[in-house]
């Protein structure tokens, strides 16, 4: 791990208004992320953890400060060069998969690749294997549990070798003992392909498995 900080943020602030209130959610967040780190975000719902991820990620311009990434400033030069960033540098990894339901697993997984008009149908196959769906490449997702779509999305997230791995709430929706197969799964695949690892959860125990933990609460960092 070298010292340059892969990731940096610097006194980030966003807020939203529901109605006449303004609410101040990321107020004032600075933090480096170095690179191959499994870095998870802490917090209860509603303290401002994903969106602090979706800001580091390119998806969320703050309000106030910046966000650099391997030297790039994000939000600067326009919402092209960041969607290019985003698709050749980040992997991204949801609480609702977001597979397109008329895709099977296989191609769900090409979908990033597809984008660069680069069709990495040797990798996706590969990246599922990985994951343990082999036998599963051609089932559309209404056909996988749970589990197994979050795999999907595990590989879908991977197969752009990507310099990074943002993944929000990744067992949200899964019982624990999927929910515990799939974080184990996706630091080992982090740790093993030397990615860096940027994951928000509100429990805890899954966070211990990471490299560091950073808590959030009303929009700052405790620790």
């Amino acid at each position: 791990m070298i010292n340059q900080p892969q990731l940096t943020a610097r006194e980030i602030h966003r807020s939203f208004k529901i109605g006449s209130r303004k609410i101040e959610v990321l107020r004032g967040i600075s933090l480096e992320v170095h690179r191959g780190e499994a870095l998870f975000l802490c917090g209860v719902s509603g303290a401002g953890k994903t969106t602090l991820l979706y800001t580091l990620a390119g998806l969320e311009r703050p309000e106030a400060g910046e966000v650099i990434f391997e030297g790039h400033k994000l939000y600067r030069n326009g919402s092209s060069a960041d969607a290019r960033i985003r698709n050749e540098k980040m992997g991204f990894v949801f609480q609702t998969y977001f597979l397109l339901p008329e895709l099977t697993a296989l191609e769900n997984v090409l979908v990033p690749s597809l984008i660069r008009n680069k069709q990495e149908l040797a990798g996706a196959i590969d990246e599922l294997q990985r994951v343990g769906l082999a036998d599963r490449m051609n089932h559309l997702p209404n056909e996988l549990s749970g589990g197994e779509q979050q795999r999907v999305a595990i590989a879908r997230a991977l197969i752009n070798d990507p310099a990074i791995i943002f993944a929000d709430e990744p067992t949200g929706n899964l019982d624990t003992a999927n929910g515990d197969a799939i974080m184990e799964l996706l630091l080992a695949l982090a740790r093993e392909k030397q990615k860096t690892l940027v994951v928000v959860t509100h429990d805890q125990r899954l966070a211990s498995a990471g490299d560091r933990r950073v808590d959030i609460r009303d929009g700052l960092l405790t620790n």
